[in-house]
C-alpha cells in the first residue's frame, strides 16, 4: 500500500495526516500512547496568527511584519533564564531580520506567513470557534486566538481527531490509526528513509512509506541517559508540564539515519506552573495559561510586591523570579480580568489550583501580610498604567483599576520545564536535514520535534501554530514526495507495492478527485457518508484496557453484560473508592470504575484522582463532550447513582 507514515498523534501529526489526505494520499498514523492528543491538548492560551478575519472583526490592526518582527527578535534574544536579561541587552539594536544575525529567519517566515491561512483552515474545515483574541508576552498586538470555552489546545486537537475518525469510518482504505504502537527505528534503503519498525502488543512490525516525525520533545525524560540529563543537568530537579511520552524518541531515531540537530540545549522554562497546595512537590504540574497575564494578571511576591513586567518573554520572567528569590509567587487576577477569561479561572479553581477571594483583605490574610501592602502595590500599578510609565517596563494594561474591594482569583506559580526549543534541523518545507544541509530523503518533521523554528525563545501561542503550520507543511511535502515516487515507480514494500501509471479521475458531482495507482484508488474527498459501518468507527484495540476491544465492550454493554451500567450505587458507596488502586468517579449520574483507565488518561491520572470517590460531572463537562465515555472508555461504566435515570 502506498502511504505516508505519520509518527505521533498530537496536533502536528493530525495536521500532517489531514494534509496528506487532502493531497489524495493515504496515511498510517502511529501513536505510542493509548490515546492521541499529546501535549497539544494541554495548550491553554491559544494559537497565534496575524491578519485573520477574527482580528479584523475585532478591530485589531496587526500586521504580518509585526508578528515576524516579534518572532524574529525572540529567536535571537532568547537565552537560559539566568542569562536572559543580559542577552536581551546584548542583542538590543541588532537587526533580527538580517539572516547574518538570525539563522532562524527562513523558518520564522514560514511560521508567520502561514499563520492566518492555518487558523482559517481550522475554522473552515473543522468548524472551530476561535473568536476571542488575547495578547501574550512579547507580542506587539493581540493575536492569540481561542474559543469561548475549554482549553484551545484540547478543542483544536480533538476536532482534528474526530474528523480523522470520520474519514476512518467513511473511507477506511485511506487512513489507519494504530495506538500503543512504539516506533523504535527508521528503515533505510541506501540514503532514503523507506519506513519504520514499531512494537505493538509485544511483537515487532514494519510499515513502509515516507515518514513524518511528529513525536514531540524530551521535556519529560528524567532518566540518567536522557537528553535532558546530558544537555541541561541543572534542570533535572525542576517539575515539568510534559506528558510521559516526551522522551526524544523521534530525535534519536532521526540522528541514527543521519539527521542533524540544532539547539538541543535550549530548553524553555515557563514561569507559571500552578502549585497544588496538597501536592507542592508534584513532578508534573499544570500550566497557568499565559493568557491570564494577558487578561491583566499581575505577579506578587511573598511580601505583596510586583517585581517584573508580567508580559515580558518567558525566559526573562523566569530569570527574574529566580534572581528576586522571594517566593512563593502568586498570580493575581481581579474581577474584570478573571471575567474576561472566566472558563480558565473556574477550571483552575475546580482543580484546587487557584483560590477565589471575596476581597483583597481575604487574600492578604491567606498570604500572611497586611492588606495595606497590597493596596500600595495596587495604587502604584494603577498610577503606572495611567501615566504609561511602569518601573518594570510593562507597556500594556487592561481590566483596571485594581482595587481592594473586588474579587480575586489567585494561584501560586513556579517555573517549570515546558518546551524543548531544539530538535531536528529542518528547512521551511519540513524536510529533515543532514549536517551538510541536504535533506534526508523520505524524512520530514513537524511540531516540537523540529528545531530552529522559534530560535532560542518561543513566544506564547506559537506552539499550536508550529504544530499546524509545520504539520501541514511536512504532510504536504511527504505527500508530494510519495506522489513523485509513485509516478516514477519507486514505492514498494509492506502489504503491497506501487508504481507505473497514475490516473486522476475528477467527478464534479461529488467534488472529488480519485487517484489511481495501477488499479488501486483513493479519493481525496473521503466523504464520511461513503462508510458502511453503521456509524461505528473501525478501531484497533487501542481503546481497550482489559481483554477485548472497546467496540466489543460497547456491544457487551448494550446486551446487558458486566458493562451495562444497570447496577445502582449510593454516593456513600462511591466515596469508599478513592485511591489509585481502587478509583471510582461519578459523571452525569453514571458510576465509573476508572482504576485501569488511570494510566491511559491523556490528561494524566492526577486529573482524575482529584475527584476519586466524588461526582466529577462539572469538571468533566468543562473538558470533554459526554459522548467521550461511550466512545473511548465504555468499559469503565459499572452502574449508576441511585435515583439517577442516566445509563
Amino acid at each position: 500500500m502506498a502511504q505516508v507514515i505519520v509518527v505521533g498523534g498530537g496536533l502536528a501529526g493530525l495536521s500532517a495526516a489531514h494534509t496528506v489526505l487532502e493531497r489524495g494520499g493515504s496515511v498510517l498514523l502511529l501513536e505510542k500512547l493509548a490515546f492521541c492528543g499529546g501535549n497539544s491538548t494541554k495548550a491553554t492560551s491559544g494559537i497565534n496568527a496575524a491578519l485573520t478575519r477574527t482580528q479584523q472583526r475585532l478591530g485589531i490592526h496587526d500586521t504580518v511584519d509585526s508578528f515576524l518582527k516579534d518572532t524574529a527578535e525572540a529567536a535571537i534574544k532568547g537565552a537560559s533564564p539566568k542569562e536572559a536579561a543580559a542577552k536581551q541587552a546584548e542583542m538590543e539594536g541588532k537587526d533580527a531580520m538580517d539572516p547574518a544575525v538570525n539563522p532562524y529567519l527562513d523558518n520564522n517566515k514560514r511560521l508567520v506567513y502561514d499563520s492566518a491561512p492555518s487558523v482559517e483552515w481550522l475554522i473552515e474545515k473543522f468548524g472551530l470557534d476561535l473568536s476571542l483574541v488575547g495578547r501574550l508576552g512579547g507580542h506587539a498586538f493581540p493575536r492569540t486566538h481561542r474559543g469561548k470555552q475549554k482549553f484551545p489546545g484540547m478543542t483544536i486537537t480533538y476536532a482534528l481527531l474526530e474528523k480523522l475518525e470520520a474519514v476512518m469510518e467513511g473511507a477506511p482504505d485511506r487512513v489507519k490509526l494504530v495506538t500503543k504502537a512504539r516506533v523504535t527505528e527508521l528503515l533505510k534503503d541506501g540514503d532514503e528513509v523507506v519506513g519504520v519498525k514499531y512494537e505493538k502488543e509485544g511483537s515487532m512490525q514494519e510499515a513502509h512509506g515516507p515518514v513524518v516525525l511528529a513525536t514531540g520533545g524530551f521535556g519529560a525524560d528524567f532518566t540518567e541517559g536522557s537528553l535532558l540529563k546530558k544537555l541541561r543537568p541543572e534542570y533535572m530537579d525542576l517539575p515539568t508540564t510534559n506528558g510521559v511520552h516526551c522522551t526524544g524518541d523521534g530525535i534519536k531515531m532521526a540522528q541514527a539515519v543521519g539527521g542533524a540537530t540544532i539547539d538541543l540545549d535550549m530548553v524553555q522554562i515557563h514561569p507559571t506552573a500552578l502549585v497544588h497546595p496538597n501536592e507542592p512537590d508534584a513532578k508534573v504540574k499544570f500550566l497557568a495559561a499565559e493568557a491570564l497575564r494577558g487578561a491583566g494578571g499581575i505577579f506578587l511576591d511573598k511580601d505583596g510586591n510586583r517585581f517584573v513586567d508580567e508580559l515580558q518573554k518567558r525566559d526573562f520572567v523566569t530569570g527574574r523570579m529566580w534572581e528576586h528569590n522571594k517566593g512563593p509567587y502568586r498570580l493575581v487576577l481581579n474581577g474584570a480580568s478573571s471575567k474576561s477569561i472566566e472558563w480558565h479561572c473556574m477550571h483552575y479553581a475546580g482543580r484546587g489550583l487557584m483560590k477565589k477571594f471575596a476581597s483583597a483583605d481575604e487574600m492578604a490574610k491567606d498570604m500572611g501580610i497586611s492588606v495595606d501592602k497590597i493596596k500600595k502595590t495596587f495604587d502604584e500599578f494603577n498610577q503606572a498604567a495611567e501615566q504609561k510609565n511602569d518601573k518594570f517596563g510593562r507597556k500594556f494594561f487592561v481590566n483596571l483599576p485594581l482595587v481592594t474591594d473586588d474579587t480575586f482569583y489567585v494561584g501560586i506559580v513556579t517555573p517549570v520545564i515546558h518546551y524543548t526549543l531544539g530538535g531536528l534541523k529542518c528547512n521551511p518545507d519540513g524536510e529533515v536535514l543532514t549536517e551538510s544541509g541536504k535533506p534526508v530523503r523520505g524524512l520530514f518533521c513537524g511540531g516540537e520535534v523540529a528545531g530552529g523554528i522559534h530560535g532560542k525563545n518561543r513566544l506564547g501561542g506559537s506552539s499550536l501554530l508550529d504544530c499546524v503550520v509545520y504539520g501541514r507543511v511536512s504532510g504536504g511535502s511527504a505527500a508530494t514526495y510519495l506522489m513523485d515516487k509513485m509516478t516514477k515507480g519507486g514505492v514498494s514494500g509492506g502489504s503491497g507495492s506501487g508504481g507505473g501509471s497514475v490516473n486522476l479521475v475528477v467527478d464534479p458531482a461529488t467534488k472529488s478527485v480519485t487517484i489511481k495507482f495501477d488499479g488501486s484508488s483513493s479519493s481525496s474527498s473521503a466523504p464520511a457518508a461513503a462508510g458502511k459501518s453503521g456509524g461505528k468507527v473501525p478501531r484497533d484495540t487501542q481503546y481497550a484496557f482489559e481483554e477485548g476491544s472497546s467496540s466489543d465492550k460497547s456491544a457487551e454493554a448494550k446486551k446487558g453484560g458486566p458493562s451495562s451500567g444497570k447496577q445502582e450505587y449510593t454516593m456513600e458507596e462511591v466515596a469508599k473508592h478513592t485511591s489509585a488502586e481502587d478509583c471510582w468517579v461519578v459523571v452525569g449520574g453514571r458510576v465509573l470504575n476508572v482504576t485501569k483507565f488511570l494510566p491511559e488518561h491523556p490528561g494524566g491520572k492526577e486529573a482524575i484522582l482529584l475527584y476519586a470517590g466524588k461526582d466529577a460531572t462539572e469538571e468533566y463537562n468543562m473538558m470533554h463532550p459526554e459522548s467521550y465515555i461511550d466512545k473511548y472508555a465504555p468499559q469503565t461504566v459499572i452502574g449508576r447513582v441511585k435515583g439517577s435515570s442516566k445509563l
